[in-house]
C-alpha cells in the first residue's frame, strides 16, 4: 500500500456537496481510509473549509484594491469587506467591532497584548503574571521582557494543567499590570476557570489577557462574561486560513490599552500598522460564521468522537491514561501516555495516521513535553504521550480505524519492551531496585 502525504481530495469538494451544518460529504464515508491519510493533528492547524475559501477566493484577483485606499472603488469594496469581517470576529466573542484589532496571527497577538501592555503601563509597575503551561508565544515575551527588568510570575499547576485561584490571588501585588492565563492548552485541551480568573482581576483592576486561540470556535467564548480585557486568536485553528488573527482589546468601561510594537503607516486605529491582509481576513470572518453557525451540533460531534477514541483505546490497552483535567478540556481533544512504548515509535508505525507528540511549534524538539512535566508527569510518562485532536471532517469510521491500528502497533512494540513484561507479571519496574553500574561510581 503506498502512503498517500497530502491531504484527501475529498477536503477540497465544492461546497454544494457538503452538508451546511456538518460540511460532510456524503460519500465521505465511501473513502477507502487505508488510500488515504487521516488528520488527527487539528490543534496544530485546521484544513480550510471549502465555503471559507470560496469566500476568500474574489479577494485574490478581482476584489484586490488595498482597504486603506478611500479615493475608489477598489479599496471601498476591500474597506467594507474587512468592516463585515471585523463584525463577524466581534459576534463570536461577544465584543464590539471596533474592539477587534487584525494581525498576522495569534503569536503576533499575544506579543503585542503582552509587550504592548508592559510598555503601556511601565509606569505603574513592572510585574506580570502567567502560568508553566502557556504556549511559547506567551511564555517567550514574558522572557523577553524579564531582560528588560519586568518582574514575571509563573504560577504552577495541579496534575490536571488547572492554576490554583487562591496561588493566582495572592501572586497579585500592588505592581501587578498585566496576568496573561490561557483559555484552553494546546497540547492537552485542560480548560483553565478563566471566568474566576477574570472576576479576580477585575476586582484587582488589573487587566487580564487570554490566549484562546485553541477555544475559540470550539467553544462558547464570551469576553463579557468572562471579564477578558484582550484575547488573541488565529485563524488556521477554526477552518480559516494562515497567516491571519486577531486581538481582542477591550474599549466599554475599563479600556485595555497597549502601545504598538509596528510602527509605519497606523493601521487598526494606531494598534498595528501594516496593509490589511484582505482575503485572510475576509476567511477569518467566514470560518468566525461558520463557527458561531454550528457551534453546538460540532461540539456535541466533537465530543462524541473524542470519547468514542477514548473509550475504544482505553477498552483494548492497559497501561493507558489521559493526560489532563477529563472534566475541564476542549471537546476535539485527547492527550494520551502509553506505558511502556515511545510516542514517537507509535507514530511512526502508523504514518497514514497523522498526530502529534506535542505543540507543533516544539515537536521537531527531543525534551519531553514542558507542559506535562509541569503537570508533574516524569520523562518516561511524558515521552510516551500523543495528542489527539479531532475535526469537522474526521468520522467514526476512521476513529475506529485509529483505535485498531494504534492496538495493534502498541502490542507490538510492548512486546518487545522488557518493562512491560515485567508489568504484566505484577512488577512495578518502577520499585525494581537495579543493580549499579561499578564503572560509575
Amino acid at each position: 500500500m503506498e502512503t498517500i502525504l497530502s491531504m484527501p481530495p475529498l477536503l477540497c469538494a465544492p461546497t454544494s456537496q457538503m452538508d451546511p451544518l456538518l460540511h460532510r460529504s456524503p460519500s465521505y464515508h465511501t473513502v477507502q481510509l487505508m488510500d488515504a491519510p487521516i488528520y488527527l493533528d487539528h490543534n496544530a492547524t485546521t484544513p480550510v473549509d471549502p465555503r471559507v475559501f470560496e469566500m476568500m477566493r474574489p479577494y485574490f484577483c478581482e476584489v484586490y484594491g488595498n482597504a486603506a485606499s478611500r479615493s475608489h472603488a477598489f479599496g471601498h469594496e476591500a474597506a467594507k469587506a474587512v468592516a463585515a469581517a471585523r463584525e463577524q470576529v466581534a459576534a463570536l466573542i461577544g465584543a464590539a467591532p471596533a474592539e477587534i484589532v487584525f494581525t498576522s496571527g495569534a503569536t503576533e497577538s499575544n506579543n503585542l497584548a503582552i509587550k504592548g501592555a508592559a510598555e503601556n503601563y511601565a509606569k505603574k509597575g513592572r510585574h506580570i503574571i502567567t502560568q508553566a503551561t502557556e504556549h511559547k508565544a506567551v511564555l517567550d515575551p514574558c522572557k523577553k521582557l524579564q531582560l528588560s527588568g519586568y518582574d514575571v510570575t509563573i504560577l504552577g499547576v495541579d496534575s490536571t494543567g488547572r492554576i490554583r485561584l487562591d496561588e493566582l490571588a495572592a501572586a497579585i501585588r500592588p505592581d501587578t499590570i498585566l496576568v496573561s492565563i490561557m483559555y484552553a492548552n494546546n497540547e492537552t485541551g485542560t480548560l483553565q476557570p478563566i471566568r474566576e480568573i477574570g472576576h479576580i482581576c477585575q476586582e484587582r483592576g488589573i487587566p487580564f489577557h487570554s490566549d484562546a486561540t485553541q477555544a475559540v470556535g470550539h467553544l462558547p467564548v464570551n469576553v463579557d462574561n468572562d471579564a477578558i480585557d484582550m484575547l488573541s486568536l488565529s485563524a488556521h485553528k477554526l477552518y480559516g486560513p494562515k497567516g491571519v488573527g486577531s486581538l481582542f482589546l477591550r474599549r466599554r468601561g475599563k479600556r485595555a490599552v497597549v502601545c504598538a510594537q509596528l510602527d509605519g503607516g497606523g493601521h487598526e486605529r494606531g494598534f498595528r500598522s501594516g496593509t490589511l491582509n484582505v482575503p485572510g481576513i475576509v476567511g477569518l470572518g467566514e470560518a468566525c460564521r461558520l463557527a458561531q453557525m454550528a457551534m453546538q451540533d460540532e461540539m456535541a460531534r466533537m465530543q462524541s468522537l473524542r470519547d468514542r477514541l477514548d473509550q475504544g483505546i482505553l477498552a483494548r490497552n492497559r497501561y493507558v491514561s489521559i493526560n489532563g483535567s477529563t472534566d475541564n478540556r476542549l471537546p476535539h481533544t485527547s492527550n494520551l501516555s502509553f506505558a511502556y512504548a515511545e510516542g514517537e515509535s507509535i507514530m511512526l508505525a502508523m504514518p497514514e495516521v497523522a498526530v502529534s507528540s506535542g505543540s507543533a511549534c516544539t515537536s521537531a524538539n527531543l525534551e519531553p513535553s514542558y507542559v506535562l512535566a509541569a503537570m508533574g508527569l516524569n520523562a518516561a510518562h511524558a515521552h510516551s504521550s500523543i495528542r489527539f485532536g479531532i475535526g469537522r471532517f474526521n468520522t467514526e469510521q476512521q476513529i475506529d480505524y485509529v483505535v485498531e491500528r494504534l492496538t495493534a502497533n502498541l502490542t507490538r512494540l510492548r512486546e518487545m519492551s522488557p518493562l512491560y513484561e515485567m508489568a504484566m507479571e505484577g512488577i512495578n519496574p518502577d520499585t525494581v531496585q537495579w543493580p549499579r553500574d561499578k564503572h560509575h561510581d
